[in-house]
């Protein structure tokens, strides 16, 4: 399990890398209030700390860059909070360095139909604050066979989500394996996010995505199943676009698939797979990091493979550097 201490030697690597002077006070304060607390745990638990999961509030964030990190949690999903927990710490030390007021929320996502909580978010932190924030969550395992209702958390995050310092679309990544529900009826968003507009019907959830991609930068990470363009993906393609969905090929490296998107984005692509580099065999690092070259990391456009430089996204205008 990684810690909030820089010291990468005890890391699941070499542990050769160092990270840069951004943000070091933030993970200086975290190392201490972690020395404190004693070791991290994320115990088996009977449901989320409900005090801190509620959807009904409403979030906001002061913080120039925000990202979001959603993940289903039900069937074989319901493991991979922990699996956040685990790299917790690698994940926001990284990403802190290079944006230093980074602040992250978490979300779990259910089935409204048949869960007892079909979604859980948490409020917007950063740091050891974290630590506390993501442990609340409670990956419930429950759910339908198909679909989920991730048109839920989307209406929550239009609804009730303000980011009114972030100076370019945010990050909203999404790990989940499962097409959606077409509707989210009143009654569930009145039920889970006490919102009530009985002059409304029932909203549609592609709808709600595709307003909500023009705000933040969407991007679903596929699990392991299924083929590309199966009728998962042609969902997710009308909702977010056929370009933001991301298969992932290894699931045990989903953090880093996530890490990386921004990275790249952010410009500290060579840094990160310097990290990588510290954690896995250099096999491994190609293979994370090929797809992700390949793609821009604000629209998912191709981008071709002797591209060199400084290039521009012919789709977006993104100017990336090469």
């Amino acid at each position: 399990m990684y810690t909030w201490d820089e010291d990468p030697s005890t890391w699941y690597g070499k542990g050769d890398y160092s990270y840069g002077s951004s943000g070091i006070v933030a993970r200086s304060a975290a190392a201490s209030r972690a020395r404190v607390s004693g070791p991290r745990t994320y115990a088996d638990k009977v449901g989320p700390n409900e005090k801190i999961i509620t959807p009904t509030k409403r979030i906001r964030t002061e913080s120039p860059n925000p990202l979001i990190v959603a993940v289903d949690v039900t069937g074989s999903m319901a493991s991979w909070p922990a699996e956040i927990f685990d790299r917790l710490p690698l994940l926001f030390n990284t990403l802190s360095q290079y944006r230093a007021d980074l602040e992250i929320c978490f979300a779990a996502i259910g089935d409204a139909g048949v869960d007892r909580w079909p979604l859980q978010v948490t409020t917007f932190a950063s740091g050891f604050d974290l630590e506390q924030q993501l442990g609340a969550l409670y990956g419930e395992g429950g759910g339908g066979d198909a679909p989920e209702s991730y048109g839920l958390f989307a209406h929550w995050v239009s609804t009730h989500v303000e980011t009114p310092n972030a100076k370019e679309p945010p990050f909203l990544i999404v790990f989940g394996d499962a097409p959606m529900h077409p509707k989210t009826s009143r009654a569930q968003v009145k039920a889970v996010l006490g919102d009530d507009a009985p002059h409304l019907g029932d909203f549609d959830a592609l709808d709600d995505w595709q307003h909500l991609s023009k705000r933040w930068n969407t991007w679903f990470l596929r699990r392991p199943t299924g083929s590309k363009g199966d009728t998962v993906d042609k969902q997710w393609a009308k909702a977010i676009g056929e370009m933001k969905i991301f298969h992932i090929q290894d699931e045990q490296r989903a953090v880093d698939y996530a890490m990386g998107l921004i990275a790249r984005a952010w410009g500290n692509f060579d840094d990160f797979k310097s990290n990588m580099l510290a954690r896995q065999s250099p096999e491994k690092v190609g293979e994370i990091s090929k797809p992700i070259a390949l793609i821009c990391p604000r629209c998912g456009a191709p981008i071709p493979a002797d591209a060199f430089g400084v290039f521009k996204c012919a789709y977006c205008n993104t100017t990336l550097k090469l």
